[in-house]
C-alpha cells in the first residue's frame, strides 16, 4: 500500500513543517534494550525566541497531560522559547536544561530581564520504554536542539522513539499543506489510538488489520502532541482558532479523544508585525490545518520501525502488517 496524500491541498517542497521557512527540528534518540526514547525540539525561528518572541495559542483538546509552559502562553498569547518534545518523566529534566539555555543566551533572565516561558510536552512511552530509569538528561535537549535543521528524520526517533499509535509503532510525523499564499505546518508526537479505530484517507484499514493482528480489551489511554505552524499573519486569538481545528485533522484518523488521553494542539506565526488576516478568509487555513494533521499522523506511522524495549514489549510497524497481507 502507497503512502496516501491526504486532501485536496498541494503539499510544500518537504511535506512537513520546515516548509514554513524558518522553523526546524531536532532529535536526539535514545535506543539500548529497556530504554527507548529520546528529545525532539522544533524551533520556530533562527533568531533569540525569548527575545523574539512569536504570537502563540493552545488547544487543549483532551487535557491528561503533563507539559509545562502552555498556561502563560494562554494567558499572553506568546511563544518564547523552543517547543521540547519527550517522554512524560522527563518533562522536569528537559524544562531545566531549556532554562539553562536560555538563561546561557539571556544573562539577564530572571534578574534584570523577566523569567522564560519554556515549553516542554509530553506523551508516555512507557509501554516500550522503561520509564524509572529516567534515561533523559539535559544534555540529549542541547544534542536535538543543536540538530535542529529543516531536514529530519519521522518515525521512531526522537521523543517518538518509544511512542505507540492504534497499537502499532508510532512516533514522530510532519506535514505541510499551501493555503494560497500561506503554508501551514503540523509536527505530531502521536502516542495514541486502537487498532480496530484505525482510518486511513477514510478507508477502514483498522477492521482490517485487527483481524490478523493482536488487539487487546484495554482503553485507549495514549496521547498526541500537535504542532502547528504558519507563515500567515495571525494573532494569538486566530492562532487558537487554527489550533482547535488540529482535531479535525485526529479525529479523521479514528481518534474519539479517549478519557486517558492528553491531546494537545499549539499553534504559532511566524509572520512579523503587520495587520493580521481578516477571519472570513480562513477556511483554506483551517483546511491546511485539518489535512496536515491528518497527513503527519499517517506519515508517522509509516515512518515508524518496529521497537521492542521494557520487558520484550514490542509494537510493530504497520508497513510490515501491510506486507503481510499481500
Amino acid at each position: 500500500m502507497k503512502l496516501p496524500q491526504i486532501g485536496r491541498l498541494a503539499a510544500g517542497p518537504r511535506n512537513s513543517i520546515a516548509d514554513v521557512a524558518g522553523v526546524g527540528v531536532g532529535h536526539c534518540t535514545l535506543a539500548a534494550g529497556a530504554v527507548q526514547t529520546g528529545v525532539t525540539v522544533v524551533v520556530p525561528h533562527g533568531d533569540n525566541p525569548f527575545t523574539h518572541k512569536l504570537p502563540a495559542a493552545v488547544a487543549v483538546i483532551n487535557g491528561f497531560g503533563k507539559s509545562a509552559g502552555l498556561v502563560q502562553i494562554e494567558e499572553l498569547g506568546t511563544l518564547e522559547s523552543p517547543i521540547a518534545l519527550t517522554n512524560t518523566f522527563a518533562v522536569g529534566t528537559v524544562l531545566t536544561a531549556q532554562v539553562r539555555h536560555a538563561i546561557a543566551r539571556n544573562p539577564e533572565c530572571g534578574r534584570g530581564q523577566p523569567t522564560v516561558n519554556a515549553v516542554v510536552m509530553e506523551c508516555n512511552d512507557g509501554y516500550l520504554n522503561d520509564l524509572h530509569a529516567f534515561a533523559v538528561q539535559e544534555q540529549h535537549f542541547e544534542h536535538a536542539l543543536a540538530a535542529c535543521g529543516p531536514d529530519f528524520a519521522q518515525g521512531a526517533v526522537g521523543a517518538g522513539r518509544g511512542m505507540s499509535s492504534f497499537e502499532m509503532k508510532g512516533g514522530i510525523g510532519s506535514a505541510s499543506r499551501l493555503a494560497g499564499r500561506y503554508t501551514v505546518g503540523a509536527l505530531v508526537l502521536s502516542n495514541f489510538g486502537k487498532l480496530p479505530d484505525l482510518v486511513l484517507d477514510g478507508r477502514p484499514l483498522g477492521r482490517e488489520l485487527a483481524a490478523r493482528a493482536a488487539s487487546d480489551a484495554a482503553p485507549e489511554q495514549g496521547s498526541i502532541i500537535i504542532i502547528i505552524a504558519t507563515d500567515a499573519p495571525l494573532e494569538a486569538r486566530q492562532l487558537k482558532r487554527l489550533a482547535v481545528r488540529a482535531g479535525a485533522g485526529l479525529a479523521r484518523t479514528g481518534s474519539v479523544y479517549g478519557h486517558g488521553s492528553g491531546d494537545i494542539a499549539l499553534a504559532f506565526s511566524t509572520a512579523g508585525a503587520g495587520e493580521p488576516l481578516a477571519d472570513h478568509v480562513f477556511d483554506p487555513l483551517f483546511h491546511a490545518v485539518a489535512d496536515s494533521v491528518e497527513q503527519a499522523i499517517v506519515n508517522a506511522l509509516f515512518a515508524a520501525e518496529g521497537v521492542v524495549g521494557r520487558d520484550g514489549h514490542q509494537r510493530r510497524a504497520l508497513r510490515d502488517l501491510l506486507n503481510e497481507g499481500n
